[in-house]
């Protein structure tokens, strides 16, 4: 049997679900709050935008035009030739790469654990308090606001084997000093020295900023419980300072990697290649042979290289950090 229901007794449309049911209007509040919602997203993108664009143009648009200028046969002047992966086939037997390579990494193995056991050294130290403290912090950063290039050229000076002060001091002693940067024993071992003099202060900074955060109360009760300073700083400082000793070993190793003012300056790559590191090779195959595609097949390479012992450094420290100190 079929019941008709009066119009006057049918639901509404919104309640039976019609399809042409007008959604709610939204109430003042829902509006105010849609209004700040979008403006506060404005407001976050007016002042990213800044450092945004600068990220985009200045690091982003750089690496993609690297990668695809290592696909290209290009000396700068002619016309790109695209050549696939020949730069990096090229790359991977020239046994000069990977002595730059060899020659890096040597460079980074003498510079960080010297300066980073140097830094904590001397964070240790300008921890306590004594007099011209501060004064001392501010010249043992004082190297680090110098020019690379200015610093170059007086320990080229410095090391030089007639008149350098280094061999003239070793002299008073009886010792005759060798031809520092003409030696393949010795020229990388000197540029990781300057590199050492000139950065540990600025190293010290961020450890001696991260002791200091260390509440005293721990040392307090170490104190009670009978530790000795041995003990302190393997159960309590080191473990507290990684914080600060992961953000420098991840910079410095990075900087390390990159190093090319010291020697371009001192030695331009020699004796011997002994002191060719990435950074001067893709300089000479970018600039004095105007190889462009094949040096930036070698920039990708040094990037690679640096992601990689960065990604190790991150995994290694991830789950050995500390970060709440309360």
């Amino acid at each position: 049997m079929i019941v008709n229901i009066p119009a006057a007794t049918r639901p509404p449309a919104a309640d039976r679900g019609h399809p042409s049911a007008e959604p709610p209007t939204p109430t003042d509040g829902e509006r105010h709050r849609r209004r700040s919602r979008i403006r506060t997203a404005v407001e976050a993108y007016v002042l990213l935008a800044p450092s945004l664009i600068g990220f985009v143009l200045f690091l982003l648009v750089p690496i993609v035009g690297v990668v695809v200028i290592s696909l290209f046969d290009w000396n700068l002047m002619g016309s790109p030739h695209f050549v696939g992966l020949a730069n990096y086939r090229e790359m991977a037997g020239d046994s000069e790469v990977w002595r730059a390579v060899r020659n890096t990494v040597y460079y980074v193995v003498l510079n960080i654990p010297a300066q980073t056991v140097l830094a904590l050294l001397l964070t240790l130290a300008m921890n306590r308090r004594m007099r011209g403290g501060k004064v001392l912090r501010v010249l043992f950063v004082l190297p680090w606001m110098a020019m690379p290039v200015a610093l170059g050229i007086v320990w080229n000076w410095a090391f030089d084997p007639q008149n350098g002060v280094v061999n003239q001091f070793l002299s008073l002693f009886g010792v005759d000093g060798p031809a520092w940067l003409s030696s393949t024993a010795w020229a990388m071992p000197v540029l990781a020295s300057v590199n050492i003099w000139q950065y540990t202060g600025y190293t010290m900074l961020f450890l001696l900023a991260g002791l200091q955060a260390i509440p005293e109360s721990l040392y307090e009760a170490a104190d009670l419980d009978g530790a000795g300073p041995v003990t302190r700083f393997f159960r309590i400082t080191l473990p507290l300072l990684r914080p600060s000793m992961f953000f420098v070993l991840v910079t410095n190793t990075i900087g390390s990697f990159q190093m090319f003012d010291t020697v371009y300056v001192m030695t331009q790559g020699g004796p011997g290649g002994s002191t060719d590191t990435m950074n001067f090779h893709i300089y000479q195959q970018a600039f004095q042979l105007f190889r462009t595609g094949y040096a930036s097949a070698l920039a990708m390479l040094l990037f690679a290289l640096i992601l990689l012992v960065t990604a190790v450094q991150v995994v290694y420290f991830r789950k050995r950090t500390v970060y709440d100190f309360s």
